[in-house]
């Protein structure tokens, strides 16, 4: 593997992780009731996104709640957790997909509504569903470097406006099977917030370890999903393939450099849904048993999955546990990083 998809940590480490439920459940069977008229008329059967996607539900955000309350909801749940003093915040990143406006950027509200210091620098990071973990690794490489002592990483996501939208335009005479399948996808997003506290062992040596990994592009498909708040359409199958070619790939040249075939005890995959999940474990041979799931009752939220899905299962995870955090984002893009519990 080429030595910049490699990035390795010394001394970089997870103190606390935390998510927030959206508190509104949207059944799968009141989506499929709102398109019934639709599905009948298109020739589409009701039930995919409960008995292929495996999604039964999914949250959504009490209306006037903005991406800036989700995050800051979770930034402060993880601050209580690490049970740190804020004003020691160094650096403050937002991996938020879903934004109210272009500028500015959603880490500034964060950074306000949490009453970080003057001095913490902050911005936002995206890059589809990866974003939480490419932020890791840059707040590894800080605290690595000695700028910080502590990072707070934060992600709000919502799911409400744009799954309004998809059922209003679906719901229309004059939509076809076509426009149902294209904006399938929409219809699996879910709502809600996770945030982590990352540190040093040096101030923290029974923090989690972030120990390193790997990460591989394959911008060629970069086309295969493109999405606002209103819109997202998605060549399912199209993404669904290149991705696992992607993560094939990334996985196999990763061998060489990390020990992952010796087994995780945990592998917290990016949440997509059950097709998704059970092809990628076939492909890399993972157990199906050690990878935690939250779609089936959250759906996926973006790049809040992978530490929504970790937070679900911190306090049965012991001491020297390995978890490999694992994603593929549109675009495509790809990474995996381990953590020593």
């Amino acid at each position: 593997m080429h030595p910049n998809a490699v990035q390795r940590h010394e001394r970089a480490a997870v103190m606390a992780v935390a998510s927030v439920d959206a508190p509104v459940t949207v059944t799968s069977a009141w989506i499929d009731e709102r398109l019934a008229e639709t599905y009948e008329r298109v020739g589409v059967r009701p039930g995919l996104l409960a008995e292929v996607a495996g999604i039964v539900e999914r949250r959504w955000w009490e209306p006037g709640t903005t991406f800036v309350d989700a995050a800051t909801m979770a930034g402060e749940a993880a601050l209580g957790a690490a049970g740190i003093d804020r004003d020691r915040v160094g650096m403050m990143i937002s991996t938020s997909v879903c934004r109210d406006h272009l500028e500015p950027s959603v880490a500034c509200g964060v950074h306000h509504r949490l009453g970080l210091s003057p001095a913490c620098v902050n911005f936002d990071v995206a890059n589809a569903c990866l974003g939480f973990v490419n932020a890791m690794h840059l707040a590894g490489t800080a605290i690595d470097a000695g700028h910080y002592d502590y990072v707070l990483i934060v992600d709000g996501e919502g799911s409400r406006h744009t799954q309004e939208r998809t059922l209003e335009r679906l719901r229309r005479p004059e939509a076809t099977a076509a426009d149902v399948f294209a904006e399938f996808a929409s219809l699996t997003l879910g709502s809600g917030a996770a945030a982590m506290v990352m540190t040093s062992l040096d101030l923290h040596p029974d923090a989690h370890r972030l120990v390193g990994g790997v990460a591989r592009a394959a911008t060629v498909h970069h086309g295969l999903c493109e999405g606002d708040l209103d819109r997202m359409t998605t060549d399912t199958q199209g993404l669904l393939h290149a991705g696992l070619e992607l993560s094939e790939a990334a996985w196999t040249a990763a061998l060489d450099e990390f020990d992952w075939a010796s087994g995780m005890d945990r592998y917290v995959m990016h949440q997509v849904s059950q097709v998704h999940t059970s092809l990628i474990c076939d492909r890399l041979g993972v157990d199906p048993s050690r990878v935690p799931m939250i779609f089936p009752t959250r759906g996926n939220v973006g790049p809040a999955a992978i530490p929504m899905a970790l937070a679900s299962v911190q306090d049965d995870l012991r001491p020297g546990e390995r978890v490999l955090c694992m994603g593929i984002g549109s675009g495509l893009n790809t990474a995996a990083t381990e953590l020593v519990w």
